[in-house]
C-alpha cells in the first residue's frame, strides 16, 4: 500500500477591497445577482458572475423549487446560459458569493460538487482554466486558479 496526498493551492485576500479592480467588479456583479435569487425555501441566496473572454459578464443566481431536486445552483444557471448563448466563447473567471437569512456568512462559499463537476467539464471543453473567486457576505476572499484545485479527481470522459 502507498499513501497519496492532494494539495490545494489558492490565494487569500483579507476582504474584497484588496482585490484588483476587475475582480472586485466581477464580485460586485455576483453580489448584485444574488439579490434576484429565488430562495424562498432555504433563505440561502447565491450569486454568480462569469467573465467571458470577449469581456461580457453573464450572471446567475440560485433558483429553488418546492421539489428541491428541481432547483438549480447559481453557478450552473450562469454556465448553462453562457453555453447556450455564447457557445464558442471561453469562460475566464467566475465570482461566487452568498447571503443567508439566518446567519452572516463571513467565510467564502464554495460551489457544490455538482457545480464543480460542471465547471471542470467546461475547463476541459474550452482547454483553459476558469479562475474562481469566492466570498461570503464579508471577510476573506479566496481565489483559485482552476476548478481542479477544488475537484482534483473529477469524473472525466476517459472513464466512459
Amino acid at each position: 500500500m502507498r499513501k497519496g496526498n492532494l494539495n490545494i493551492s489558492y490565494r487569500i485576500y483579507a476582504n474584497a477591497g484588496e482585490l484588483e479592480k476587475s475582480d472586485a467588479d466581477l464580485m460586485l456583479a455576483a453580489e448584485n445577482s444574488l439579490k434576484n435569487a429565488y430562495a424562498v425555501y432555504s433563505g440561502f441566496r447565491v450569486g454568480a458572475a462569469l467573465l467571458l473572454e470577449n469581456g461580457d459578464i453573464v450572471l446567475g443566481n440560485n433558483q429553488e423549487n418546492i421539489a428541491f431536486p428541481s432547483s438549480l445552483c447559481a453557478e450552473r444557471v450562469a454556465l448553462y446560459y453562457c453555453k447556450a448563448n455564447y457557445p464558442d466563447v471561453k469562460v475566464v473567471k467566475i465570482a461566487i458569493t452568498a447571503k443567508a437569512s439566518s446567519v452572516k456568512l463571513i467565510e467564502p462559499v464554495s460551489p457544490c460538487g455538482a457545480c464543480r463537476q460542471v465547471m471542470s467539464e467546461y475547463e476541459r471543453i474550452q482547454k483553459s482554466n476558469i479562475e474562481m473567486i469566492l466570498k461570503g457576505e464579508e471577510g476573506e476572499v479566496f481565489i483559485f486558479d482552476t476548478v481542479t484545485e477544488l475537484l482534483p479527481l473529477a469524473f472525466e470522459t476517459q472513464a466512459l
